[in-house]
């Protein structure tokens, strides 16, 4: 048997190899030429970026095709924070309305201690866990958002987490177990916002008597 043709040296078979390997890893590059995006042509990075034409959020079909739709979606993602701020005041105020309540019902009462803590009865409860379970829901949609590391957007969540801190905390600090002296202005906000929430939640007893 003639073997003349399959005479190879280790050079000649070792360039083979790379060139096959070569040409093997610019096809693949070639055809995976939308990186993460998974051929849909979104642009997404795990590294700091400021894209915003064609960029996607959370689903393909979050995809950003002009610079309104991007602008929107920054809007978005602002109100998304202030909510998340907005639902942490709205359990702290439920909490104060249910002792607020549990007092008021005692009061009539004699040899009870009204400084006594309170457990909430079940329906109050789930109520409590429910506000939970959403301020828990947007706090985990906002950081998958803040997981695309597009700059714009989590300025964006800077921004409204500020703003939301701004208009729903904004509430008299305790100092020797005395409150200090408010402004006439401080005082109406914390009195329409209590106002709100006691007619949102009087209105739920209602409902569930």
């Amino acid at each position: 048997m003639d073997h003349s043709n399959h005479n190879m040296t280790p050079t000649s078979t070792i360039t083979s190899v790379i060139a096959t390997t070569t040409s093997t890893a610019a096809a693949a590059a070639a055809g995976g030429g939308h990186g993460h995006g998974g051929g849909t042509g979104c642009k997404i990075s795990m590294l700091w970026n400021w894209n915003t034409i064609d960029s996607c959020f959370i689903s393909s079909s979050w995809k950003i095709t002009s610079n309104q739709m991007f602008g929107g979606s920054c809007v978005g993602v602002l109100l998304l924070a202030i909510t998340m701020e907005a639902l942490r005041r709205l359990t702290k105020e439920y909490d104060r309305y249910l002792v607020k309540k549990h007092r008021e019902a005692l009061a009539g009462q004699h040899n009870v201690d009204v400084t006594q803590g309170y457990r909430p009865k079940i329906w109050e409860q789930a109520v409590r866990a429910a506000l939970h379970m959403v301020q828990f829901a947007v706090g985990y949609f906002i950081m998958l958002l803040a997981m695309y590391y597009n700059g714009y957007i989590i300025i964006c969540i800077f921004l409204g987490a500020y703003l939301g801190s701004f208009m729903f905390h904004w509430e008299p600090l305790v100092w020797d177990k005395q409150l200090p002296r408010r402004t006439p202005h401080s005082v109406a906000i914390d009195q329409a916002w209590r106002g709100v929430d006691w007619f949102i939640f009087d209105t739920l007893d209602m409902d569930t008597k």
